[in-house]
């Protein structure tokens, strides 16, 4: 847990994780305790061996470390490429694809924006293309991507807001207030803050 200078495996691992540099970490020391290792395994730390060590485990650490980073690695990957495709939507279809993940209806999207329904459901059409999902409930699952890789601790899921017994998202005063607290959710939730 020492490294050379002033500094502490746990304050290194604090400063990484400050400076968005994820990399697997696995700790090894002489004189761990069950504190220090808590606080490692919560910041994400992917194993703590204290010595003495077989070699068996430290090599299955390793194989743990190297398969969780290429995970995470996938995962940013695909989430690059949702907000590239996001960042291909008009505003208009921005608009609608806040209003069509929020829960709201055809119907309802098309008289809140003075739209025909057809309209509703052409733009609706032209956003799944352009996200590459085949459904709404996919679509859905994508804002929900889009919103917590911005501020995953303050975004519940929209599935997860209040709803009546008719299925329609009576919670608007909950949407507007995610709105306002995440800039992400907010940009592409503009009719909602109003």
């Amino acid at each position: 847990m020492c490294l050379p200078g002033s500094v502490s495996g746990i304050e290194f691992q604090a400063e990484l994780a400050k400076a968005n540099i994820r990399l697997p970490i696995i700790f090894i020391t002489g004189y761990g305790d069950i504190p220090m290792t808590v606080h490692a395994m919560k910041a994400g730390a992917v194993e703590f061996l204290t010595k003495p060590f077989r070699d068996q485990d430290l090599l299955d650490a390793v194989w743990v470390a190297l398969d969780r980073d290429s995970a995470r690695r996938d995962r940013e990957r695909e989430l690059a490429k949702l907000v590239l495709a996001y960042e291909t939507l008009t505003a208009r279809e921005r608009q609608l694809f806040a209003l069509v993940t929020s829960g709201l209806m055809h119907k309802q999207i098309a008289f809140k924006l003075g739209f025909a329904e057809g309209t509703v459901k052409v733009h609706r059409r032209n956003i799944m293309q352009k996200m590459g999902v085949g459904s709404t409930a996919a679509l859905v699952r994508v804002a929900d991507l889009l919103a917590a890789a911005h501020k995953p601790d303050e975004v519940p899921s929209p599935h997860a807001l209040p709803r009546g017994g008719t299925g329609i998202v009576t919670g608007q005063t909950m949407i507007r207030k995610v709105a306002r607290r995440c800039p992400f959710r907010a940009a592409f939730c503009p009719l909602l803050l109003q």
